[in-house]
């Protein structure tokens, strides 16, 4: 089986990944943020900790456990010497009971001969239970001062049993057997580690509590900052976040201030150079209009009375001439003819200069006389004015109206 990683395919999908988990995570907020980091971190420093101390608990406490059970049943075996030459089985009962009634971690003890009798016990009334002696054969596999100790260990229902095998007589095969539990060491492993689970929950409540003020402490400044940068968006320079500290926040909210500080001059700046520029205008428009007004009145005031007298000159050259020079009187006609157009070609010339009907009568009349001029000039085009004006304007939105439309 041929096994093939098509590494072109798995890169752009690994980084689609980690930029949608980037993603995921950029859009929790810094509180949940800061929080989470807090209770992982705790919660993995508790955890640990207390994993290894009951790891370290245990293997201690069961160290401890095979020591004591080495040390319990040699001295068991050696006391029970003297009970066993002088066939003392009353004393020897209480020896075996003694020893584990001074054991806190003992469960058993019994003694058997050379030939696997059972001398004495523990069990009480219930009886000695065969089937240990058949599960349990006796093999040394430890050494204690020179001693060789067998030592198993089995389950018996929930309880962990450490037997113990040391032996009297190793010539005639007398043996004494200890049992040890690890039920009260577990139980004290069991609480040492419900104590630090509990402390562990405290620090991580508490961690919990140092966190969210920690973020109060850190976003509130940043969401005072937010609303000042969104009440500055919407227009309002005189806004300015308030420095909580003097960290880096604080140095942010003082930077961010003269950023504002320094575009709102900016502004002024702007706003006075635009004022002075429509001042400028108006002043150049206004010297630009009594220029136009000038001329069209000279044009219709002078250059009109001109063109007037010519005209009525060539028509009464005219008509002198009829009946002396036919020809004579044609051109003369012809003259004042020529005189009449020019003189309606400097009255509309003084009209789209300064309209005379602008300063006299406002914006309708002269926007209405202009589209007359205009559909006398194209008599192809169709115009259509609509002006509804309740009242005049001011004459410099009125000559600026004019003009555009012009």
């Amino acid at each position: 089986m041929n096994l093939t990683l098509d590494l072109p395919r798995v890169r752009p999908l690994w980084r689609r990944s980690t930029r949608r988990l980037w993603l995921i995570l950029g859009g929790v907020n810094i509180r949940t943020k800061i929080l989470g980091i807090v209770l992982i971190m705790t919660a993995v420093l508790g955890l640990t900790v207390t994993w290894q101390v009951r790891a370290v608990m245990q293997r201690v406490f069961m160290g401890e456990l095979e020591n004591r059970g080495l040390s319990v049943v040699s001295d068991l075996a050696a006391r029970s010497i003297d009970p066993i030459l002088l066939r003392d089985m009353y004393g020897l009962h209480q020896l075996i009971h003694e020893t584990v009634a001074n054991h806190p971690d003992a469960l058993y003890a019994f003694v058997l001969d050379g030939n696997g009798r059972v001398l004495a016990h523990t069990f009480g009334d219930s009886g000695f239970p065969t089937e240990l002696l058949d599960a349990l054969p006796w093999t040394p596999v430890m050494f204690h001062e020179g001693i060789g100790i067998g030592y198993v260990r089995y389950r018996s229902g929930e309880v962990v049993v450490h037997d113990f095998a040391a032996p009297i007589f190793p010539e005639r095969g007398e043996t004494v057997r200890l049992g040890l539990t690890e039920q009260r060491l577990t139980g004290i492993v069991n609480a040492t580690t419900r104590q630090m689970l509990m402390t562990t929950l405290v620090v991580v409540v508490a961690g919990i509590a140092a966190a969210m003020l920690l973020t109060w402490l850190l976003t509130r400044p940043i969401l005072a900052l937010v609303a000042t940068a969104q009440r500055i968006g919407r227009g309002d320079l005189s806004a300015r976040a308030e420095p909580w500290a003097n960290d880096e926040i604080g140095a942010l909210a003082r930077a961010f201030n003269q950023m504002v500080a320094d575009l709102e001059a900016g502004r002024r700046a702007i706003a006075e150079k635009e004022q002075a520029r429509t001042q400028l205008l108006q002043k150049l428009i206004t010297a630009q209009e009594e220029e136009r007004r000038r001329i069209a009145r000279e044009l219709h005031d002078g250059v009109g009375q001109v063109l007037t007298s010519l005209i009525v000159g060539n028509q009464m050259a005219a008509q002198q001439s009829a009946a002396t020079s036919p020809a004579l009187s044609a051109k003369n006609r012809e003259l004042a003819e020529i005189a009449s157009e020019t003189l309606q070609d400097v009255r509309l010339l003084s009209r789209q200069l300064r309209p005379s009907l602008l300063d006299d009568l406002g914006l309708a009349a002269a926007l209405e006389r202009y589209r007359e001029d205009f559909a006398q000039m194209y008599p192809g085009l169709a115009v259509d004015l609509h002006c509804e004006l309740g009242e005049r304007l001011p004459g410099m939105v009125e000559i600026t109206l004019y003009r555009i439309l012009q």
